[in-house]
């Protein structure tokens, strides 16, 4: 097994360091159980389903509405969905525990998910397209941004059953556009950590008819796909075109050497049977005929399957598609129109320049504890510094916030949260306090959040002293 297997391959020290690291990134961005176990519940109940909550992460399914049950006899492939679930669950371990009930694995491609997310699409495609203004209470600038949502995908020349090419490979990807005209890529999903407008705010018309939205336009789409095409469509078309050829070569090969000595066996057994035969010796249970046959099977069935190895191997991208899009009004815009102070998170918008020295205080303990700090605030990706440990190369992600004397909450974003529930053993909240007279104070907090923020909550204020009891020195 160790010599045939397909997915075997010599790799040197420095790729496994960074398969190891690019998947404890994927796991602190993953969507199961949290992203996804609110999102079901939120829909679900707005479709009329009726679910409660029985054991710690375990809930009971009383009523599946008639509409998502049709929905999966449209689209469904697999089992059915039910009336209604005895125990249903987000997270594998919580399958089967001692003394309860079975649960159903409510994860992507369980069939009342998929009715649940195909229902809700339908419902609310035309408002993606339509789009939205949403608040970053980060940004103390005065300059809107705008994100589009595009959906890109790979195929190959092989073929499904309804006669169309086959997808191999399917991305989100979100491009974020300046008024200066610079594109760039943004986050996996940048709108977890912004927030709608209020009552009390001016509308989405008055925003974009204000001078600093005249940038604004129908021609940015055509920008966001530009960018897509020329920047993020060739790096996934290369990623995946390298991993899929070399498994398909492999592939391949072993076919290849398998069945041609089927065939030789064959040709050869065919070829004695024909001998002991002309020799008056014929077999009872095989003859030199059916031999032959089984030989020119073997044929047809390695020329069809090089045939499909050679369609599957014909990668080309598709264009991407714009499913959506949203300006991004900065928190220093809003308070501008509303003729009050810039405010970032409800504090003043000099904690900006705090939270940058912060970042630096926290990336030089981290230096002097031996690791390899990186700053990464700017992706948004749940945490502001990735951390390596150069022996083992194992990641910390670590969120910072700069607190001055006198401040009594914490803000932390719903990202931040999640990310942290992803990586509870690897995730840190650095904690940089300045005192009176120029000094400051590093706390670092571990498992700092115990569970998730309701749905369509975007921040979360926490009681500064209850964390700073938590907290333990870095070393």
């Amino acid at each position: 097994m160790e010599e045939r297997a397909l997915a075997q391959e010599v790799i040197d020290s420095e790729r496994l360091r960074r398969v190891r690291e690019n998947m404890e990134r994927a796991e602190a961005r993953r969507l199961q159980p949290h992203y996804i176990e609110s999102f079901f519940l939120e829909a679900f109940h707005r479709l009329g389903g009726t679910v409660r909550r029985r054991e710690p992460r375990r809930y009971e399914v009383t009523h599946v509405p008639a509409a998502v049950r049709h929905r999966d006899r449209l689209i469904g492939t697999r089992e059915p969905v039910l009336h209604r679930y005895e125990r249903i669950t987000f997270e594998k371990d919580l399958i089967a525990p001692q003394g309860q009930p079975m649960a159903a694995f409510i994860c992507p491609g369980h069939p009342l998910l998929d009715a649940v997310v195909d229902l809700t699409l339908e419902g609310h495609r035309d408002l993606l397209r339509r789009g939205t203004v949403l608040v970053d209470d980060h940004d103390p600038s005065d300059r809107p941004r705008v994100v589009f949502s595009l959906e890109h995908a790979i195929q190959d020349a092989s073929t499904t059953r309804t006669g169309e090419r086959r997808v191999v490979s399917q991305r989100m990807l979100y491009v974020e556009l300046d008024p200066d005209g610079n594109a760039r890529d943004a986050a996996y999903a940048p709108y977890l950590d912004y927030r709608p407008l209020r009552e009390d705010e001016p509308g989405a018309e008055e925003i974009l008819s204000r001078p600093e939205c005249a940038w604004i336009t129908r021609d940015l789409e055509k920008k966001a796909v530009e960018y897509a095409v020329t920047r993020v469509v060739p790096e996934h078309l290369e990623e995946v075109r390298r991993r899929r050829l070399e498994w398909i070569e492999k592939t391949r090969a072993a076919v290849k050497d398998r069945l041609t000595k089927e065939i030789a066996y064959w040709d050869h057994r065919a070829e004695e049977l024909r001998l002991q035969e002309q020799a008056g010796k014929p077999n009872a249970r095989l003859n030199s005929q059916e031999a032959r046959r089984r030989a020119d099977e073997l044929a047809a069935r390695l020329r069809k399957r090089m045939e499909r190895l050679d369609l599957e191997a014909q990668i080309s991208p598709l264009p991407p598609v714009v499913i959506g899009g949203f300006v991004v009004m900065p928190a220093g815009l809003l308070a501008k129109m509303r003729g009050e102070p810039v405010l970032v998170n409800g504090q003043a918008a000099d904690t900006q320049a705090v939270a940058e020295k912060a970042r630096a205080i926290v990336m030089e303990v981290e230096r002097r504890l031996g690791y390899e700090p990186v700053d990464r605030e700017r992706e948004q990706l749940g945490y502001d510094i990735e951390s390596r440990a150069p022996r083992t190369g194992r990641l910390r992600f670590i969120e910072v916030k700069g607190r001055v004397a006198g401040a009594e909450t914490v803000t932390v974003t719903r990202n931040e949260i999640l990310t942290s529930l992803n990586k509870p053993d690897d995730y840190i909240l650095a904690i940089v306090e300045f005192l009176d007279g120029g000094d400051h104070r590093v706390h670092y907090v571990r498992r700092p959040f115990r569970r998730e923020p309701d749905f369509g909550v975007t921040s979360v204020n926490y009681a500064l002293a209850e964390l700073l009891a938590r907290a333990e020195d870095p070393r």
